[in-house]
């Protein structure tokens, strides 16, 4: 058989398993295959937004593999692109339950008589190894676990890159939309402030900051609070950017930036109040013991640990709980190394396990996902400068990274909680009887 056969024969079983699909998925957009053909992917669907596929090999991939893994290597080698918008844009094309259960919806029966046309194609090219997380990943740092490698992976990629979603304040967290806040950069000051606020920071105070990523906190707490602050981070281009920050602001007889593993740091009740802002989900479950007990040594007495990190909702079975999903797989893969989500309800039974009296937990999903969304589409609108920062596969990647992630926090799949404690003695706590003032 001529080669233009066996690709007619691909492309018409393609578009045969297309049309199977879009009878199940019913979404509003369309797929166009590799001869140019055009398929609706439900009733009326338009096709301003279209998923493109490369090549027979891509199909012959996704037929061996239909995982969440594949769809990502794919894309990453742009063998599945999309044409007329962000991958933000159409996922809002699809409803994202009736996706899910695709696998266990399609008729194989159907599928299977036009499967030798598609697994005769060559395999298309797959997503670099470079693009992944290729060692093991050890539980904790007794067991070899490198928290330094797995956060420089996820780090020191480029602080341009960065830079073009994030915004000149380089801060890498939820913002904060509260009433009459609608831009990015305004919703992360309104966070910075709300996180000293939390922590009732007031001049002459010694704040430690865990993860301190590019010296957004730390500059704000010591500049606008009058604090001193120590922060730490295991990234190099962090610490470089978050130092010389520090130096153009003057504010190096206040902030001390170092290049160090928090649990390494020495001494005792040396601290007023602790912030982690979403470093914690780096750790790993089996460090998070570690990580509380590193607190509350810290920590002078009644001193306040302000904790925000993402979590996911509980499973009815703990065990469950603990399992990776298939999101978290690939995350884990491409993305975040060596990372975890706890629930709400383990950080706050680890907090009291470690000492700690627990004040307040707000939920920000809302705030977040609007974050999220935000950088997605300043990523999408800055693509081309962030391929040549970092590639055009890891670009890809980080799309759809944070589309992911935007639709799970708006599915309240992911979460993400400010958890305030003090360091538990008896009597009083020194905080307010209410935490009105907070929102005036």
């Amino acid at each position: 058989m001529r080669a233009d056969q066996r690709g007619d024969r691909a492309a018409n079983a393609a578009e045969a398993i297309a049309r199977i699909v879009a009878q199940h998925l019913q979404a509003d957009l369309s797929l166009r295959l590799w001869d140019g053909r055009i398929i609706a992917l439900g009733n009326g669907a338009r096709s301003d937004i279209l998923l493109t596929i490369a090549s027979p090999g891509a199909v012959r991939r996704l037929l061996l593999a239909p995982r969440l893994r594949t769809l990502f290597e794919l894309y990453a080698a742009g063998e599945l692109t999309i044409e007329g918008g962000s991958p933000l844009e159409a996922v809002r094309r699809w409803d994202h339950l009736r996706a899910l259960a695709l696998p266990r919806a399609l008729p194989r029966w159907r599928i299977a008589r036009h499967l030798p046309a598609l697994l005769a194609a060559r395999a298309g090219p797959a997503a670099s190894k470079a693009l992944a997380y290729g060692q093991s990943v050890a539980t904790a740092p007794e067991t070899g676990r490198d928290d330094g490698a797995l956060i420089r992976f996820h780090y020191d990629v480029s602080n341009a890159f960065y830079g073009l979603f994030l915004g000149p304040e380089m801060v890498y967290s939820s913002g904060y939309f509260p009433e009459g806040v609608t831009g990015l950069e305004a919703a992360q000051q309104a966070k910075l402030d709300m996180i000293c606020r939390k922590l009732r920071l007031e001049p002459g105070m010694h704040l430690l900051d865990i993860g301190c990523g590019w010296g957004g906190l730390a500059c704000h707490a010591a500049r606008h609070f009058g604090v001193t602050v120590h922060g730490v981070t295991l990234s190099q281009e962090q610490f470089d950017f978050a130092r010389d920050k520090v130096a153009r602001l003057g504010l190096t007889d206040r902030v001390t930036i170092e290049l160090r593993d928090y649990r390494t740091l020495d001494g005792a009740q040396c601290y007023d109040a602790i912030a982690q802002i979403e470093m914690f989900e780096h750790l790993g479950f089996d460090s998070h013991d570690r990580h509380f007990a590193s607190m509350h040594r810290l920590l002078r007495p009644r001193g306040r640990y302000l904790h925000q990190a993402t979590t996911r909702r509980a499973t009815l079975d703990p065990a469950r709980f603990l399992r990776p999903t298939a999101y978290q797989r690939v995350i884990t893969r491409f993305i975040f190394p060596g990372g975890a989500l706890d629930h709400i309800g383990m950080t706050v039974t680890n907090l009291e396990r470690h000492g700690f009296e627990v004040h307040d937990v707000e939920n920000w999903r809302a705030h977040y996902r609007r974050t999220l969304e935000a950088w997605a589409e300043r990523l999408w609108s800055h693509r081309e400068q962030a391929e040549c920062e970092i590639g055009p596969g890891r670009t890809r990647l980080w799309l759809l990274y944070f589309t992911l992630f935007a639709l799970a926090f708006e599915r309240g799949t992911c979460l993400v909680f400010q958890t305030l404690a003090t360091k538990r003695q008896a009597g009083p706590s020194g905080l307010p009887p209410s935490r009105a003032d907070l929102y005036r």
